[in-house]
């Protein structure tokens, strides 16, 4: 939707705008209705104010959102998380080597494992307690410093483990993704390791619900591989998987 403003009334929408992933010159013009001068005009003077940080060909929030704790994401969008975990499920062979992302969405898809056969890998510590001794599984935890936020495990040492290791899925999630720029998270420990995963891995599936689609609500990024696969849910417009497929993505929407 084209929107159009004048002056220091657009600043508010440009940062709301911003904070949902909108990043550049060109395409802020569109959606304001005004010149790429003028934007440009806008993103310095809140650059002046601190407010966002100018990149090239755009502007990013300065300050990213809080994040919230584990259990409050728990408590978020189950629903969601519970059939995109089933759509992701479907995706898998038996006998597959999976390496599992910390976080609430991938610890729903790790739950549903129990029963299946596979060799896991992983630095999702609320997932050791469920899948410890499943028939049919294998378990690898990548040792490392735990971060109490998101309950897992990352720094050198689980960088260490993970590269003398491989896998035939990567299944990993993010706070926020963006075309262009992959997956963002609060601390680039995070986003290393991560990206190391999709390294490791022959298939890279993202798993994310529709509200982080499209949205940069944190500082730290881990590029994407040109093909991957994303599982987000059924509210995802269909704006949002042409961006996602533009950007290399397989998107399955899972059924409500």
């Amino acid at each position: 939707m084209r929107l159009v403003t004048r002056g220091r009334h657009r600043h508010p929408l440009l940062l709301e705008a911003l904070q949902a992933g909108e990043v550049v010159v060109e395409e802020l013009a569109e959606r304001f209705g005004v010149s790429a001068s003028t934007i440009r005009r806008d993103l310095q003077r809140l650059a002046t104010e601190n407010a966002i940080r100018r990149t090239y060909g755009g502007a990013v929030i300065a300050h990213p959102l809080p994040e919230t704790s584990l259990p409050e994401r728990e408590a978020q969008g189950r629903p969601e998380k519970a059939a995109i975990a089933r759509a992701a499920l479907a995706l898998l062979a038996d006998d597959d080597i999976l390496v599992l992302d910390g976080g609430s969405t991938v610890a729903a898809f790790g739950a549903g494992l129990a029963g299946r056969r596979h060799a896991v890998i992983t630095n999702n510590l609320p997932l050791v307690s469920v899948l410890a001794g499943a028939p049919g599984l294998t378990l690898t935890v990548l040792g490392g410093a735990v971060r109490p936020g998101s309950m897992s495990t990352l720094g050198p040492l689980a960088e260490a483990s993970l590269r003398r290791l491989t896998a035939d899925k990567a299944v990993v999630s993010g706070d926020g993704f963006v075309a262009g720029r992959g997956l963002c998270e609060a601390a680039i420990e995070q986003v290393a390791l991560k990206s190391l995963m999709m390294e490791q891995a022959a298939e890279i599936v993202v798993l994310m619900d529709s509200s982080k689609l499209g949205r940069a609500t944190q500082g730290a990024w881990a590029p994407l591989p040109r093909r991957w696969t994303l599982v987000t849910d059924a509210g995802a417009t269909e704006a949002q998987c042409a961006e996602a497929e533009a950007a290399g993505a397989r998107v399955v929407r899972a059924a409500g």
